[in-house]
């Protein structure tokens, strides 16, 4: 797994993320997830609430890949690698609390990024370069 660094965690932790993923038929979706969260070194999820259009192309074997940038800085990071959707299990319940806590909609499922590649999205030359790889 590719780690991500305590100064990534911290972009992540103060920039909106935007997830993606491919239906069965080809079609891509892209869509900010304010839920992004570092569960820890090595991976990074969220709260499906809406269960829409990204979580059935999870459930239909999508990859997902989450991107952020922060325009001011012209930086950026993207993460690729295994997602597990997690529901009924103690991390499905611990992010349910954490939802109950902050008075958001119960998520319907925690996707779990497990991080195998982390890409530079910075302005100049190491733009879209693998900074980390498994």
């Amino acid at each position: 797994m590719a780690t991500i660094t305590p100064e990534i965690r911290e972009f992540i932790e103060n920039n909106l993320g935007w997830i993606s993923t491919v239906s069965k038929d080809g079609q891509l979706d892209l869509g900010p997830k304010m839920s992004l969260f570092v569960l820890d070194e090595n991976h990074i999820a969220y709260h499906e609430r809406t269960a829409g259009q990204a979580y059935q192309n999870l459930k239909d074997g999508s990859p997902l890949v989450i991107a952020y940038a922060n325009l001011a800085e012209k930086k950026g990071y993207r993460f690729r690698g295994n997602v597990v959707l997690h529901v009924d299990d103690d991390i499905y319940e611990a992010q349910v609390k954490v939802a109950e806590e902050k008075g958001t909609k119960k998520p319907a499922v925690i996707p779990v990024l497990e991080v195998t590649e982390i890409q530079d999205l910075s302005s100049g030359a190491n733009a879209g370069k693998t900074i980390a790889k498994d």
